[in-house]
């Protein structure tokens, strides 16, 4: 089943120091085979925030929850079930500056 470890709390131009933690950590998900992808979100201040209402498209610059602790980044992982997501989330190195919420992917079927 497909996991997100959403990462908050943390932005990597907070952390310059933590990328070598976290190098590590992607090389330990790849040789367990259950890494599908990260990535580190720019700063919540360069969100832009779009929704539609009565047809009309509403631009708001910012994000769209203001908190101090905004999402910052995502891993994607493949694991067996949550008690091996738990594990995974454990092992972050972000987890000891931020906090790893782990999210279920639905497999949702398009087209």
């Amino acid at each position: 089943m497909r996991y997100m470890l959403l990462i908050y709390g943390c932005h990597r131009e907070e952390l310059p120091d933590a990328y070598n933690e976290v190098n590590k950590y992607v090389k330990e998900l790849m040789a367990r085979g259950v890494f599908l992808g990260a990535d580190p979100l720019h700063l919540p201040d360069t969100a832009t925030t779009v929704q539609v209402r009565s047809d009309e498209v509403l631009i708001t610059d910012g994000p769209y929850a203001e908190t101090h602790e905004a999402l910052g980044g995502y891993f994607m992982v493949d694991c067996a079930d949550l008690d091996a997501a738990i594990e995974l989330a454990s092992l972050c190195p972000l987890a000891k500056l931020g906090t790893v919420e782990i999210r279920p992917v639905l497999e949702a079927q398009f087209g």
